[in-house]
């Protein structure tokens, strides 16, 4: 792809957001403008007092992707755009589903129409596993707008312009995620498990964030990259952090499934092997599947295949799960 100038993230203040843009301060210095697009000010505040976000390449912007006008507004000048804005808690979109709609898929549909108003030349945004298959209404609005965000490829007209999406698990150690509700928990010396059975696609940021970037690199346009990435058995975390710990079984939560997958059956007649990721490939599309698979020595998927969670062959161990958190959570991380 040409090289990217200035870099637009929606969302810049949450937890990849955070992480994405530290990497490209730290990675990426031919980067001379990034923008922190994000509607909560106090957040802004408080990362714009942290060190290593105190740079003359970030701009602070304060907005909402369900307002198409200060997209327009924050895209000016910007070629490149990394969609991580979204209201993300399950329980609450099940109590809100309006507000969830408004945000994650109108909003998503406000930033395709204001990149395709602007000189905006690659857009990737971030999906879930939860979009596939959906059972809750949070996955039902990611897949409406992993829907959009590919579909947009076909309005770009003579633009060089492309959308793409990437879908990945849990990230380990995000905000409302189980393995700090679990650190927190064993203080009380019981830990509440929803499903005993119930397994996980985990992915650190570092690499949910190595992933856009390799999108950004080789993207088509109309791809949702798929990270090869392992599984985790939630009694396997618990036993990592408080081994000790009394367990009580609680039950699954209102729109919550045992297992996630990230590709079904279905979406399996367009996917195709890339090595270290999937593809899945739309339908429709300015070039073949043939003539992708070709550029990227690509392996179709098998017929019936799919990718879940409790189907993976690569499991994290208890011993694998204590390493990750002390490496990507908690450093003084002690197992009691």
């Amino acid at each position: 792809m040409s090289k990217i100038e200035s870099l637009l993230v929606t969302g810049g203040t949450g937890s990849f957001g955070r992480a994405f843009i530290r990497h490209l301060l730290s990675a990426h210095p031919s980067i001379r403008r990034i923008v922190v697009f994000s509607r909560d000010e106090l957040k802004q505040f408080e990362m714009q007092q942290e060190p290593e976000f105190q740079s003359r390449r970030l701009r602070f912007f304060i907005g909402d992707i369900r307002e198409r006008d200060r997209l327009r507004r924050a895209l000016e000048g910007v070629d490149t755009v990394v969609h991580a804005a979204a209201l993300k808690q399950v329980p609450a979109a099940e109590q809100n589903p309006m507000e969830a709609i408004k945000t994650n898929v109108l909003g998503a549909q406000n930033l395709i129409e204001a990149a395709l108003d602007s000189d905006v030349r690659r857009v990737v945004a971030l999906s879930t596993d939860k979009a596939a298959a959906p059972i809750n209404l949070y996955g039902a609005t990611k897949l409406c707008s992993d829907k959009l965000f590919t579909a947009a490829n076909q309005m770009r007209g003579a633009r060089d312009l492309r959308f793409s999406v990437v879908r990945y698990g849990n990230v380990m150690g995000s905000r409302g995620s189980v393995i700090p509700f679990f650190l927190k928990a064993r203080e009380r010396g019981e830990l509440p498990i929803t499903h005993p059975e119930m397994t996980r696609f985990n992915i650190t940021l570092e690499e949910g964030v190595a992933l856009v970037m390799r999108a950004l690199e080789t993207m088509w346009g109309g791809e949702i990259f798929v990270p090869k990435i392992p599984s985790y058995r939630i009694l396997d975390v618990a036993e990592a952090i408080a081994p000790g710990a009394r367990k009580t079984i609680v039950g699954v939560r209102p729109g919550e499934k045992i297992h996630e997958e990230m590709i079904t059956e279905a979406d399996a007649l367009h996917t195709f092997d890339l090595g270290d990721r999937y593809a899945i490939l739309p339908s429709l599309a300015s070039y073949t599947h043939d003539e992708f698979a070709a550029h990227f020595n690509a392996k179709k998927a098998p017929e019936g295949f799919n990718y879940r969670s409790d189907q993976n062959p690569h499991f994290l161990s208890v011993e694998e799960l204590r390493e990750l958190i002390q490496t990507h959570i908690d450093p003084l991380f002690e197992v009691r």
